[in-house]
């Protein structure tokens, strides 16, 4: 069996949409070739039998032999009845090529969003990527579905009716054969406004999709304030340019769809009408049977050629989808990971040497010249004002931003030179806010581990002081937590996240104001769940409540991007300098 493509080997190129489709199927060619073989055959009765019709009629007409019926009659009968088991075959090959295709571009989009920088994902609504991931590979896929088989069999239809046309009455080949020029200048002209329109209506979507996304996240806030008048506002300002950019493209498809009816209807009629007066004057010598041949031939032509060009909207819906899949894919802000040495082992060393890093064209930079070394196990946290600098160097040290000057050694190693992703299975982040997944409390604090000894999922959840929320509930861990772990109170959700972390044994623990959104009670279960977890590790605090980081070891002031203080608590407070301030100004 033919291998799926990776993500990184997808052939998609946005400039090149139906191209890149087409390279898509070079792993299933020769299903697709068996198909196509098959289809050809078991589409053959569609026009053979307007010749068995009007060998019929002539048999009629001309009074020839009962057997000539009998034997058409049954030709008939057989290439009818072979239809069936042909067709099951076709579709069996046919969709199993067609499925793998999509589920590759999702699978391809899927791949490649992990690789992504987090900056891409900052920058990009998450309902955007849900719209490529989801509406634009299923119009893909449609597309693929409606057209292949009404494309094939108008190929089929024009062949056999100009070889059997050649060889009953040659003169009306010429006519058969307007057809393709027609059915070209027709697109031609009408391809480039339906694309502009299709993409018109797709951006349009999108945006919707993200102010859709955009209104779920602030529910809560909106309900809060009784804004819902406003909220409501802003996505039918959305929806009305969706609709208009769909009006817009249905008015167009309808015409277009109304000038290819007339224009082939016409030649239509034609074709029938230069045939009986050809057969009356004797203009050309044509039987009776040969007329119906050529009227039943042109009638099957254009009928397989019209829905051939209606579906020229559902095509052009998917060349833009292509493009809208190709921005995934060829996205270029890649996390650059490939090819660097991997992480074998970590000591928990963290050396910052000079270290700055700044945002796109931003004047200041957010990080200015730290340099600081922070020992194996020891807890460092990181205190200063809002837009100090806090959790840019936390992303940094995840490797999430790269320092735009001076460097960050792990273990004495330049992380520039490390495989991130390897670093990264030693650390666990624990957040302000932490998401779970819909699933089990067991699947939350194990998610990405396998044959996990129930003992050790046990131990994870008593150390971090969530035994009593698994006792608490009917189904214990096997309890579903709902959607981003709506089911559990916000402290409850933080001891899961520090079971899941307290599980993987890290050697670097990441804490991101872990109690500041919590009640004090909530906050003393997870504060002595922290310090459970934070244990022979090196751990990185950033939190704004300075009471929650007094035992730490030592304690890092940032301002403005710069350390201005590295102490102890009782050092820095004897200092009477900025984070003497800052505790004063939270006592009060």
């Amino acid at each position: 069996m033919a291998q799926p493509l990776t993500p990184s080997a997808l052939p998609v190129d946005g400039r090149k949409p139906v191209l890149s489709l087409l390279r898509l199927f070079r792993p299933y060619r020769g299903s697709m070739l068996l198909a196509t073989v098959i289809f050809i055959v078991k589409d053959s009765p569609i026009w053979i039998l307007p010749i068995l019709t009007g060998n019929i009629i002539d048999v009629v007409v001309e009074h020839k032999p009962l057997s000539q019926l009998w034997l058409n009659a049954g030709v008939a009968a057989v290439i009818l009845l072979m239809n069936y088991p042909l067709n099951v075959v076709y579709v069996n090959l046919f969709s199993n090529a067609i499925r793998r295709v999509a589920a590759d571009l999702r699978n391809g989009m899927s791949g490649r969003l992990q690789l992504l920088s987090i900056s891409f994902h900052s920058r990009t609504s998450a309902a955007v990527i849900q719209s490529k991931v989801v509406r634009d590979a299923e119009n893909v896929e449609l597309a693929m579905n409606q057209s292949y088989g009404v494309g094939l069999s108008a190929i089929c239809v024009l062949l056999g009716a100009l070889i059997s046309t050649a060889i009953r009455v040659p003169s009306f080949v010429l006519v058969f054969v307007l057809t393709v020029p027609i059915a070209a200048v027709l697109i031609l002209l009408l391809r480039r406004r339906s694309s502009s329109l299709n993409e018109s209506l797709r951006r349009e979507i999108e945006s919707f999709s993200s102010r859709v996304g955009e209104m779920a996240a602030l529910m809560p806030i909106t309900r809060a304030h009784a804004l819902e008048d406003v909220a409501l506002e802003r996505v039918s300002l959305s929806v009305e340019n969706v609709r208009s950019a769909a009006v817009s493209l249905d008015k167009f498809n309808g015409r277009f769809g109304s000038i290819t009816w007339i224009s082939y209807q016409s030649l239509g009629v034609f074709c029938l009408i230069a045939a009986a007066f050809a057969a009356l004057t004797r203009f050309l010598p044509i039987t009776a049977g040969e007329v119906v041949l050529l009227s039943g031939y042109f009638t099957i032509l254009t009928g397989s050629v019209v829905n051939l060009l209606n579906l020229l909207p559902v095509m052009t819906k998917a060349r833009e989808s292509m493009r809208s899949i190709a921005e995934v894919l060829q996205e270029s802000d890649v996390e650059l990971n490939a090819g660097k040495r991997p992480v074998a082992a970590v000591t928990g060393e963290l050396r910052f040497e000079g270290l700055q890093y700044r945002y796109g064209e931003s004047r200041r930079p957010a990080l200015d010249d730290i340099t600081l070394t922070i020992e194996p196990g020891e807890t460092i946290a990181f205190v200063g004002a809002s837009g100090s600098g806090k959790s840019t160097l936390l992303n940094v040290v995840l490797g999430f931003l790269r320092p735009t000057a001076g460097r960050l050694l792990l273990d004495g190693v330049d992380m520039q030179s490390l495989d991130l992703r390897t670093f990264r299975s030693r650390v666990s982040v624990v957040p302000q806010e932490s998401v779970l997944f819909e699933g089990t409390i067991r699947d939350n604090v194990t998610y990405g581990l396998r044959d996990v000894p129930d003992q050790v999922v046990l131990d994870a959840l008593r150390d971090a002081n969530a035994l009593e929320i698994v006792d608490a509930l009917p189904d214990g861990w096997d309890t579903v937590v709902g959607e981003r772990g709506a089911r559990l109170s916000g402290g409850q959700r933080q001891r899961i996240a520090i079971a899941r972390a307290l599980i993987r044994d890290p050697r670097v623990l990441l804490l991101d104001e872990a109690t500041s959104a919590l009640d004090g009670e909530s906050e003393k279960l997870v504060q002595d769940a922290v310090e459970q977890l934070m244990g022979g590790r090196t751990t990185l605090i950033v939190a704004h409540r300075l009471s929650t980081i007094r035992a730490a070891d030592r304690i890092a002031v940032l301002d403005r991007g710069k350390l201005v203080e590295v102490g102890t608590h009782d050092e820095l407070l004897a200092r009477a300098g900025r984070y003497s301030k800052l505790y004063a100004a939270q006592r009060f």
